[in-house]
């Protein structure tokens, strides 16, 4: 099932438990999903697309909830964070910079091109780059 299929099953599960918060929110997710669908000519979504999507609403939730602490927000970016890859832990980050800092890197642009396409903070990443070559 793709990660698009999973939502809109989701959706159509909140709708009849009567789950308003989670219904809204993921009606706002598949509409977001639908206008990148219109403005690529696309039919389906990969699965990439769509995280691409469920982090820019989660980015926009946590501004939400550092700005006004706001219950439902809270609420709203666990239901997102259900949908996303787990991200790495800094241990896991550390563990990747030293492996490389040991196989010569030490350019920075090359340490975040190998955490491209992993489930990563790149701010995290950019710190612990920077604590590790120093």
């Amino acid at each position: 099932m793709t990660l698009k299929e999973r939502i809109n099953s989701d959706y159509i599960v909140a709708f009849k438990a009567k789950d308003t918060a989670t219904k809204n929110l993921l009606s706002v997710i598949k509409g977001e999903i639908q206008t990148v669908e219109k403005n690529t000519g696309s039919a389906n979504l990969l699965d990439e697309d769509v995280i691409k999507i469920l982090n820019k609403t989660s980015k926009s939730l946590k501004e939400t909830i550092s700005m006004s602490n706001d219950v439902e927000s809270q609420s709203q970016l666990a239901v997102v964070l259900t949908y996303l890859p787990k991200e790495m832990s800094r241990e896991e980050i550390v563990t990747k910079v030293t492996e490389l800092v040991n196989s010569g890197t030490s350019n920075i642009g090359d340490f975040m091109k190998a955490f491209n396409g992993l489930p990563v903070d790149r701010k995290l990443v950019s710190e612990v780059i920077r604590e590790i070559v120093k």
